[in-house]
């Protein structure tokens, strides 16, 4: 069953990012350090973002979408925490989806060419997407620590 070996690490990847949200109130949605960094809502939205972009890169013959500005664009329109998350929950479901409906000989197809990963698996699309969700938990750490907040430990309850 692909889902097994594919989608849990996005599903686990999930659950450590909940974690650290956690302690952040609604107020803490349009909290960035600088004027020009992510908010708390941001952040999350474009982790969900990214979800999405490496999913649909993965399996279309174009590749990846490299249009930057217009990901900029809508992750910068996102401005409460709740709606960041419900996108990241709906990210992560689909990608789970996705994942479970492809064979392991799709999974071990090669990416397409261009300059995000090419010729590697499309599984390999599983380990960028906990290493990009990981990095941005960790930023997400910080700013729960800068608005004095303890987030707890992510891997255990």
């Amino acid at each position: 069953m692909a889902e097994a070996n594919y989608a849990a690490p996005i599903k686990q990847s999930l659950l450590y990012l909940s974690r650290t949200c956690s302690v952040f109130k609604d107020e803490d949605s349009g909290f960035a350090p600088t004027p020009a960094q992510f908010t708390v809502a941001q952040h999350v939205a474009h982790v969900a973002q990214t979800i999405d972009w490496f999913v649909e890169g993965a399996f279309r013959p174009e590749g990846f979408d490299l249009d930057f500005a217009s990901h900029q664009t809508a992750i910068r329109q996102c401005a409460t925490l709740q709606d960041a998350l419900t996108w990241l929950t709906r990210a992560v479901d689909n990608a789970g989806q996705v994942l479970a409906a492809k064979t392991d000989q799709e999974m071990l197809a090669p990416l397409p060419a261009g300059p995000i990963m090419a010729g590697q698996p499309r599984a390999a699309i599983v380990a960028a997407i906990a290493e990009h969700t990981a990095h941005h938990r960790g930023a997400l750490a910080v700013y729960a620590r800068l608005l004095g907040h303890a987030p707890p430990m992510p891997y255990a309850e």
